[in-house]
C-alpha cells in the first residue's frame, strides 16, 4: 500500500517536497516512481527509482528541477521539486512494481499506486 502526501498551492518559482509511504514492506529491486495527470490528460511518467540504488530516471520536462530519493529507514520515497511552474500543475500519484524494469515510464508497468496529490502552481 502507498501513501503520497505533500502537494499544496505554490507560487511559481516554488518548491516542494512530495513523500510516499510504503506499507508491507520493499526489497532492494521495487521500483517506485512518481506519475502526474493534468485535467484531460493522460497520466505521465515524472521520475523512478531502484530501491536498491543505481537506477535513476527523470522525463526530460523535469531534469534538472526535481530529485526523487528514498529513505530506507522510513520505507519512503520523495519527490524534491524545484522551480516549479504552472505547466507543472497535475495530480501526482506514486507507483510500485516488485521489479525494476526498462519500462519504467509506463504507467501500466505498475503494480501498486498510491492516492494522487494535488500540486498547484500558481503564476
Amino acid at each position: 500500500q502507498l501513501q503520497a502526501c505533500g502537494g499544496g498551492l505554490v507560487q511559481a518559482g516554488g518548491s516542494l517536497r512530495l513523500s510516499c509511504t510504503i506499507s508491507g514492506g520493499t526489497s532492494s529491486d521495487y521500483a517506485l516512481a512518481w506519475f502526474r495527470q493534468a485535467p484531460g490528460k493522460e497520466r505521465a511518467f515524472v521520475a523512478a527509482l531502484r530501491w536498491g540504488g543505481g537506477r535513476y530516471a527523470y522525463v526530460d520536462s523535469v531534469k534538472g528541477r526535481f530529485t526523487i530519493s528514498r529513505d530506507n529507514a522510513k520505507n519512503t520515497v520523495y519527490l524534491q521539486m524545484n522551480s516549479l511552474n504552472p505547466e507543472d500543475t497535475s495530480v501526482y500519484y506514486c507507483a510500485a512494481r516488485i521489479r525494476w524494469t526498462v519500462n519504467y515510464s509506463s504507467a501500466s508497468e505498475y503494480d501498486y499506486w498510491g492516492l494522487g496529490t494535488q500540486v498547484t502552481v500558481s503564476s
